[in-house]
């Protein structure tokens, strides 16, 4: 009974090492399953194609199927909520959206950068202000002109309410000396929704960055007016900024990064920052961004954690000063 008994521990022991190892070579075989990359908006805009994009080409790094699913909604509070609720094992992630750095200033959520876990950051673009085709207005200082007339009269879009983008419109009214609902604000699900929306007339004027307006430009449909940049774009070196238009210094714009739930494993992180850096790299991906306009920036791990963090004091004070914190 006691060879039995002692044969027995021996093999418990065994198996349980033999457990450990399992799991510990599951992890170094990390993604073993299909991952989940959850955007926070709408389909067609610029956060769901620069995603889509980047998570093609993690793919082929990564060795598994990348799936993006848009969840929008709440101004991006839906989305964002998925990404923080996630089991943090590597296998949901998500786009975050400078609106993390907003939305719980606008008392949307009570989830701020700390939520999560930095992968990488991948892009940034300044607002533009855009106008059909056909409008009577041709420079964004014709606009605020018209704007202070006739108050309350002329409406706006590109995003949720208290988004990146409604904070740029704010921002250049309230520093243009215009009472901050001189140009209301109109909520729409991403900047795609609210270009279409100036399209067919519902709104007189859409802030979103450049590049989310391209193919209505380029279709004829939209023009642009000014830059909200230090310096014209140089993929469009003709727009003017609005500094150089109307005096107005502020500076107001989107950034786009990869993030996991908080307490994702260091080997998962420094797996999937790894991947994400090649394909930012790519040829392929710097003509896609090239072709659109969209700016290529690259923060890894640590340096996007920080920048994070930035955004949020930084962002936070500019929503003061344009009463949209709450």
């Amino acid at each position: 009974m006691l060879r039995y008994l002692l044969t027995l521990g021996v093999g418990a022991a065994a198996l349980a090492a033999g457990t450990v190892m399992f799991a510990d070579d599951a992890r170094a075989e990390y993604p073993e399953r299909p991952i989940t990359w959850i955007v926070p908006w709408g389909a067609g805009g610029g956060t769901d194609a620069t995603s889509r994009m980047l998570a093609g080409l993690m793919e082929k790094e990564l060795g598994v199927p990348v799936t993006v699913v848009n969840r929008d909604g709440g101004s991006g509070v839906v989305g964002h909520s998925a990404i923080a609720l996630a089991k943090p094992d590597g296998y949901t992630i998500g786009t975050a959206t400078v609106e993390i750095a907003m939305m719980h200033f606008a008392g949307l959520t009570e989830l701020d950068y700390t939520a999560y876990t930095p992968i990488g950051l991948f892009n940034a673009d300044p607002a533009a202000f855009h106008v059909r085709a056909d409008s009577e207005f041709d420079s964004i200082t014709a606009f605020l002109e018209a704007a202070k007339a006739a108050p309350g009269e002329m409406k706006s879009s590109g995003t949720g309410q208290g988004g990146i983008w409604h904070l740029a419109m704010a921002g250049l009214v309230v520093e243009s000396g215009l009472d901050s609902n001189a140009v209301p604000w109109v909520p729409s699900k991403g900047s795609a929704a609210g270009l279409q929306d100036l399209v067919s007339g519902g709104v007189d004027i859409v802030a979103c960055s450049y590049p989310e307006a391209v193919s209505l430009i380029s279709a004829g449909k939209v023009k642009s007016l000014a830059v909200m940049s230090a310096e014209p774009l140089a993929s469009v070196p003709d727009l003017p900024t609005v500094k150089s238009e109307t005096g107005v210094e502020l500076l107001v714009g989107s950034w786009r990064g990869v993030v996991g739930p908080a307490g994702l494993p260091d080997d998962v992180v420094t797996k999937l920052s790894t991947a994400m850096e090649t394909a930012w790299n790519s040829d392929e991906f710097a003509a896609f961004m090239a072709d659109r306009g969209f700016g290529m920036v690259w923060l890894g791990g640590a340096d996007y954690g920080q920048f994070m963090a930035d955004a949020d004091a930084a962002n936070g004070s500019v929503m003061q000063a344009a009463g949209l914190a709450k």
